[in-house]
């Protein structure tokens, strides 16, 4: 019995060895990769000016014109587009699974949007290419179906599966009591639904939110396939953007190694990898916020 407790503590120890060393070697290996990230990107303002990269007009490879507003731009439309349809549609779906479906059809949809999470982007990406890209392009008389909107679209149905869970975990972590006594002063559920639960929800459902915002954001292979790919600063969405991911995934495999091309897609990387960090950082504040409730 002695031997079995030594050797139980053994493995209890060891155990947590492991998973302490397996923790370990994630922060480091992070650190490593913002570390190459990092040194190359600076690289590139050796020889480029900062302000020149991050207010230029015009991102032009072969002039050597490295303006980074039109990246910008085209990021911001399409996620601007995508959180507009995305967030509505996924904070009522979660209001529907927590407080009106049944047990079973709550299933159903709990599967449908987990499938929804497995579809490969670059599946999306083909829908969008030659599904929905046609009737965008009919409906207001585009010149071509490939736009900041059918980017956005479809980056929708991406963050969605996300924002759902979250909102609908936040929704059914609430005690009870809130909905009780709100339904008890005379309220009906509507209004306690929008007056009680979902304000009292909110730290959870927000990260979400910004959860989403970092999968639409980081997305490339889809937005690649049906935004057009022009890095010009598009006023509207119904223009052809790039984004910022786009641009690295198109050119980082024809760029010369070690050239100030090779160096400007390492300074797009940093930006992209300093809004990855602020919007994880934010998410896991209301994460924790909503924890606390």
């Amino acid at each position: 019995e002695v031997f079995m407790q030594c050797l139980r503590k053994v493995k209890d120890n060891g155990m947590k060895h492991i998973l302490f060393g397996i923790g370990i070697s994630n922060i480091v290996i992070i650190f490593l990769i913002f570390l190459f990230i990092v040194v190359n990107g600076l690289k590139f303002f050796s020889s480029y000016s900062v302000t020149d990269f991050f207010f230029g007009k015009k991102w032009i490879s072969l002039s050597e014109l490295y303006g980074l507003l039109p990246l910008l731009v085209g990021s911001f439309w399409v996620t601007i587009v995508a959180l507009v349809i995305a967030v509505p549609v996924g904070i009522l779906t979660a209001i529907y699974i927590a407080e009106y479906a049944t047990p079973k059809v709550r299933t159903f949809l709990k599967i449908i949007i987990e499938t929804m999470s497995a579809i490969p982007s670059v599946v999306l990406g083909v829908i969008g290419l030659y599904v929905l890209s046609g009737p965008i392009k009919n409906l207001f008389n585009l010149s071509s179906g490939l736009t900041a909107l059918t980017g956005g679209i479809m980056l929708a149905f991406m963050a969605l599966p996300t924002i759902v869970s979250i909102a609908d975990d936040s929704l059914e972590a609430l005690d009870k009591s809130y909905k009780e006594a709100s339904l008890a002063l005379g309220a009906n559920q509507v209004e306690t639904i929008f007056n009680v639960l979902l304000p009292a929800a909110f730290p959870g459902i927000f990260a979400g939110i910004m959860l989403g915002f970092g999968r639409i954001i980081g997305e490339t292979l889809t937005v690649l396939m049906i935004t057009g790919n022009s890095p010009i600063l598009a006023t509207t969405p119904l223009s052809a953007v790039r984004t910022l991911t786009a641009t690295i995934a198109a050119e980082m495999g024809e760029v010369v190694q070690g050239s100030t091309h090779y160096y400007a897609l390492f300074a797009i990387g940093i930006v992209l990898f300093i809004i990855s960090f602020i919007t994880n950082c934010i998410a896991d504040k209301f994460i924790r916020k909503a924890r606390e409730l």
